[in-house]
């Protein structure tokens, strides 16, 4: 009887809990020159949250991404090694400043994509986003992390 109570319990308690959902989103701002276009974003800020990324996702949906903190302006390179979904890839300085952006990823791809210089970020989005969007090198996005100068 304790068992079957027990098991009660747990099932109730999954229920309760629902279907597991990403880490609580924060809104991030892209100023580019066809307006300001806003992102719900994950953020990646440890060595853990950073290896594991987005492998293994089957959708992410138009609008949501993943940001990658490094804390740091760094040289950093990215695969796509058990990720499903095509990606843009968008690099960003310190200082807020989209330095390049690397458009529909290969899924499931080892092949390194590099920042090309130093970043603090990068974030993740759907492949076609940026060019969708008509966002761009150069442009400036806003949120805590980026140090506007």
């Amino acid at each position: 009887m304790r068992s079957l109570w027990t098991a009660f319990l747990l099932f109730g308690l999954l229920i309760a809990t629902g279907p597991a959902r990403p880490a609580s989103l924060k809104s991030l701002e892209i100023i580019s020159k066809t307006g300001v276009h806003v992102f719900a974003v994950e953020i990646a800020d440890t060595e853990a949250t950073r290896e594991k990324g987005l492998m293994f996702r089957k959708k992410l949906p138009e609008g949501q991404g993943m940001l990658f903190d490094f804390h740091q302006d760094q040289d950093v390179a990215f695969w796509m090694k058990n990720t499903y979904i095509p990606l843009d890839m968008i690099f960003i300085r310190g200082d807020g400043r989209i330095l390049r952006i690397a458009q529909n990823t290969t899924p499931m791809s080892t092949a390194l994509i590099p920042s090309g210089g130093p970043v603090r970020a990068v974030l993740e989005v759907i492949a076609g986003t940026a060019d969708k969007l008509g966002i761009a090198a150069g442009d400036r996005v806003a949120f805590p992390i980026f140090n506007a100068r």
